[in-house]
């Protein structure tokens, strides 16, 4: 039986694709915003239909990825560490975040190297596994374990489809998780080995549709419905698969967990 959980989300009103801040957007394509809104309500729902709770924040005009609400922050034990942007069209949705943790009366503070919340910063039962290479910086990872009080393991991304840790692995439960090898150096493809030796192992073909940019509360695991084999092997391995269609947003680089940070009070 797994527990409810408590989610918060942004609605794309303001979803376009104007800037490209990472390899999956493209400004000269078309997007649909009505499609991105209708596809993430559809997201909002599935979490809903499971039990969980979704609060929502505001969505601010001229920030067209807030929408990536996992992005925001990383909450653990009613601490909430913001975040430092890379990109500068994105630095405004930071006090905007911190500002929504502190009126729920979260410990608030702001890192002072880039850090991208749990784009890269994972919690995996215990441990924080935090991701560097593209995005949050490896100096970051000191401040995370200082504030957020749980050990963090470094893993090295090098593959810049897969920017965020959050692209290349998803965390299942408290003790395995799903992900794409080649998105990681030999040391961390051998740190993961040892910590999750029944990992799911994604294809290159799932990955390449954000299959493991999904959110799991422990046996629902809410994927991109194109995620095909990732899908199947979840459900071999006792999991419970959920597919949605939230293509329209990854066109801005984002799946069901880009949109999905969790908050634990």
């Amino acid at each position: 039986m797994t527990s409810p959980r408590r989610y918060l989300m942004c609605r794309p009103t303001h979803f376009a694709v104007t800037y490209r801040i990472n390899p999956w957007m493209d400004p000269t394509a078309p997007y649909d915003n009505a499609l991105a809104v209708a596809q993430w309500e559809s997201l909002r729902r599935a979490f809903l239909d499971l039990g969980h709770t979704v609060d929502l924040i505001d969505p601010l005009p001229g920030l067209p990825d807030m929408v990536f609400a996992a992005n925001g922050g990383t909450i653990v034990d009613g601490r909430a560490l913001g975040v430092q942007f890379r990109d500068a069209e994105r630095a405004d949705e930071a006090p905007a975040y911190a500002s929504w943790f502190r009126e729920q009366g979260l410990e608030v503070t702001m890192p002072k190297h880039t850090n991208e919340g749990e784009g890269d910063i994972l919690l995996a039962g215990d441990v924080l596994l935090a991701g560097t290479g593209f995005r949050t910086a490896h100096a970051s990872h000191a401040e995370t374990q200082e504030f957020l009080q749980r050990p963090v393991i470094t893993l090295q991304l090098v593959d810049p489809a897969y920017y965020h840790l959050d692209t290349a692995l998803c965390v299942l439960d408290e003790t395995n998780v799903a992900y794409l090898p080649e998105a990681f150096s030999p040391g961390s493809r051998s740190v993961l080995r040892q910590l999750f030796p029944n990992a799911i192992i994604a294809t290159p073909e799932d990955a390449a549709v954000l299959g493991l940019n999904a959110v799991s509360d422990g046996r629902n695991v809410v994927l991109p419905v194109q995620a095909t084999e990732l899908s199947a092997a979840l459900a071999r391995a006792g999991y419970h698969p959920i597919g949605v269609d939230v293509s329209e947003l990854r066109k801005a680089g984002g799946g069901p967990k880009c949109c999905t940070l969790e908050v634990r009070p």
